[in-house]
């Protein structure tokens, strides 16, 4: 089962150089959030933050009544036993077989006998589809499989708080609509809480409960899918539909004379487009923390996108 996590205040910088400041969000226990972002806002750095290989200039970050930034190295090292981490090109060790890179965390934090390590590396192997694949090198294999491998090695210490760091980096669309729904998958079977950094906005848009933007070192917004898929809020709106027009520039942010411009040119942002089903475990059940859909736009008087949740107001949700 997952845990809640709830970070406040948080800062960081690099020799006085902003990075993010007085980030704040809950991460809610058992389900999947994605944090967006334009290119070099931090998402990764904040990733590290959480699990604390970077210390904050400020802020808390609490994990079942315990601040990270402020535990010692002893009670941090026993916190991150909660965490398990994708990164993004896999981390794997490339002198070692798939079975021993998956093996790795087992034999290193644990005392569990060798019999017992084969047990529990097959079934995470099995989990990501790799079973038979456990005698390669990660050279060996491609780009869509050492992630996968990565992913059981992260899930291998059955973590309840597993963090994804672009975990479609480098794949082409197909292998990532493979990884999506493997995502769902494992949420399904592990009810651990996930949070994934990403671009790919289809990714964003099908994959989690919450969605989280990072941009001009703030929290733009965090909240249910529902919720940032249907704001009107320019920088919110532009990046999840991919646009053009809007605040987000090549560098960052646009100047005042390029809005300005925009502005005068008189081009429209184009409508919304439909909140797309939200991705289901393969066997075709709801997760337990999945939400009905079109539950918050009602629940909060908000008027989806048209085609959204095929017109239908949610059974038992009051319109």
């Amino acid at each position: 089962m997952g845990v809640e996590v709830r970070v406040d205040g948080l800062t960081k910088s690099f020799g006085g150089q902003p990075v993010w400041a007085d980030v704040s969000l809950t991460l809610p226990a058992g389900e999947i959030s994605v944090l967006l972002g334009p290119s070099g806002t931090g998402k990764s750095v904040f990733l590290k933050t959480l699990v604390g290989l970077l210390k904050p200039d400020r802020g808390s970050i609490v994990i079942e009544n315990q601040d990270l930034p402020r535990l010692s190295e002893r009670a941090l090292y026993e916190v991150r036993k909660l965490f398990g981490v994708l990164f993004q090109d896999g981390a794997l060790f490339g002198s070692m077989n798939i079975y021993d890179n998956v093996a790795f965390p087992l034999r290193e934090h644990t005392k569990k006998s060798e019999s017992k390590i084969k047990s529990i590396v097959y079934q995470k192997l099995d989990m990501v589809g790799l079973v038979g694949a456990e005698e390669k090198l990660p050279g060996q294999i491609s780009g869509g499989m050492r992630k996968r491998a990565g992913l059981a090695r992260a899930l291998v210490l059955d973590p309840e708080i597993i963090l994804f760091d672009e975990p479609d980096s480098g794949l082409d669309p197909v292998r990532t609509a493979y990884l999506n729904q493997l995502i769902i998958d494992l949420n399904q079977q592990t009810d651990a809480t996930f949070l994934i950094v990403t671009h790919d906005i289809n990714t964003a848009r099908t994959v989690p409960d919450n969605i989280g933007l990072i941009y001009h070192g703030h929290l733009a917004m965090f909240g249910p899918r529902e919720m940032l898929l249907s704001s009107t809020e320019p920088v919110v709106r532009q990046f999840l539909n991919a646009q053009r027009v809007g605040p987000i520039g090549m560098a960052e942010e646009k100047d005042a004379e390029e809005l300005q411009a925009e502005a005068a040119s008189g081009v429209e942002l184009p409508p919304l487009p439909p909140i797309p089903p939200q991705l289901r475990p393969s066997d075709g059940r709801r997760r337990r923390r999945e939400r009905v859909a079109g539950e918050w736009c009602w629940q909060n008087g908000v008027t989806p996108p048209p085609g959204s949740f095929g017109h239908q107001t949610p059974a038992g949700v009051a319109r």
